[in-house]
């Protein structure tokens, strides 16, 4: 495929948003190039599925809808997909993106710029967490997807959210069923969560989530609710991990506290943001169209706000209508006729979140470590007790942290402690977190090499 110099609309990520974006605004006629770091189309939700679709472990959404996803996205004339490719710089006032690709560095000035760059996990920070054995629910998922690869020995899963329960019946479907999870929600969580939630709106996905955790209880796996002050312990490798008033032996401890849209390269724009109460995180500013507060930038899918892959591939067919008005292709009226059934997809995919929202909420402890000595930049080697001390030192936020620590620093960018610099620092300073702030990266957005840089 010869590359395009410049096209309507760059689409950033070939997850469920940036593959619905591209096929809605391909099919109206518009030049459209999707970046994705992937080496094929999926994203995290859907990652690998062309090759792993077949996998007995992995039936259900990922091998039906994902992988039909996929196949349109294959067959649609018209893309520009580039694969094992890494946006590392936007000019936006000329819409020139810098590309990093299997051919070197290259840059496509784009008319529209759509980032459908999904989530990331929210970091959990807890003594030992450092360990070899010890992971995140999703890089173990991302093992099972891409290389077919489970754990050794006994796993323990940690945390909470829908991602642990799925991932313990596809480890159980694997013949690697966890002994134990540990749930860390808050006690009375399901009481509060309750009062005004959309049960019956949302009663398909509740019937999937507790066909989920029937056959992983079938599977042998154990709960423990409540848990609290987890801690992982060995002697340079796992060996246990142990919780208030319990503990037990582990080769792998697979964490979890839901995601977070990620917002690395919005927050590296200078685009608007709010903090959303409900999801305790940063969101980009969008309105309805998924249109950010620069007139170049949309955004879609878990990286405007979580609301999984349905929610996501709606998000994306809108944007890319938006893009159809803005660019003449579309009048007014024909965006709000082709957007209705993807309105109608929206409401049923985000009826329950406000009651996972409640459900799910991270604890304070899981935000701010209360152990001192609990390593919160794993780049940087930087402990919370390290991030309290700079915070009463006078650091008001994790920018300023910058200066006295070096945390967010390093190859990570600040992706895996922003967060939680953000949370020590205001319960340091007794402040809302939403007041310190959230950490301002820089391009470029993934680490680049000095050669690259030359063959520019």
């Amino acid at each position: 495929m010869t590359h395009l110099t410049h096209c309507d609309l760059a689409i950033i990520g070939a997850g469920p948003a940036g593959m619905a974006a591209a096929l809605e605004a391909a099919a109206l006629g518009l030049a459209v190039a999707v970046i994705d770091e992937q080496p094929a189309p999926g994203g995290q939700i859907f990652r690998a599925v062309e090759a792993a679709a077949a996998d007995p472990a992995l039936t259900g959404e990922y091998a039906k809808d994902g992988a039909a996803l996929a196949r349109r996205f294959r067959a649609m004339p018209g893309i520009d997909y580039r694969p094992a490719t890494t946006l590392w710089h936007a000019d936006l006032d000329s819409g020139t993106l810098s590309l990093r690709g299997p051919a070197g560095t290259g840059t496509l000035v784009a008319s529209r710029l759509l980032l459908a760059t999904g989530a990331q996990e929210r970091p959990v920070p807890i003594p030992g967490w450092t360990l070899p054995g010890v992971l995140s629910a999703g890089a173990a998922q991302i093992l099972l997807k891409q290389a077919g690869a489970v754990p050794r020995g006994r796993t323990v899963l940690a945390g909470q959210g829908p991602l642990l329960w799925l991932l313990a019946v596809q480890l159980a479907r694997a013949g690697a069923a966890p002994a134990l999870l540990l749930e860390t929600s808050a006690r009375g969580a399901l009481t509060a969560a309750l009062p005004g939630a959309a049960l019956w709106q949302g009663r398909a996905m509740l019937a999937k989530g507790m066909a989920m955790m029937l056959e992983a209880r079938r599977a042998g796996m154990k709960v423990v609710r409540h848990a609290r002050h987890l801690r992982a312990l060995g002697d340079g490798t796992l060996r246990r991990v142990t919780w208030e008033g319990g503990g037990a032996d582990c080769d792998t401890l697979l964490l979890h506290e839901g995601v977070i849209p990620s917002t690395h390269i919005t927050r590296a724009m200078g685009l608007e943001h709010d903090w959303d109460a409900a999801q305790l995180c940063w969101r980009p500013v969008l309105d309805p169209w998924g249109a950010t507060s620069h007139d170049l930038v949309a955004v879609a899918g878990d990286g405007g706000g979580i609301g999984g892959w349905q929610a996501a591939a709606a998000t994306g067919a809108l944007a890319a209508l938006d893009t159809a008005r803005r660019l003449g292709r579309i009048d007014a009226a024909m965006q709000e006729q082709r957007a209705a059934p993807h309105r109608q997809a929206l409401r049923a995919a985000l009826a329950l979140r406000p009651f996972l929202d409640r459900l799910y909420a991270p604890t304070p402890e899981m935000l701010a470590p209360p152990e001192d000595d609990t390593v919160v930049c794993r780049c940087e080697e930087v402990t919370a007790g390290q991030v309290r001390q700079a915070a009463r030192l006078g650091a008001t936020g994790p920018n300023q942290a910058k200066a006295y620590l070096r945390t967010g620093m390093g190859p990570c960018q600040g992706r895996m402690c922003a967060t939680t610099v953000a949370a020590l620092i205001a319960e340091t300073r007794g402040m809302p977190v939403e007041q310190a702030g959230a950490l301002r990266p820089r391009a470029p957005y993934k680490p680049i090499t000095v050669g690259d840089l030359a063959t520019l």
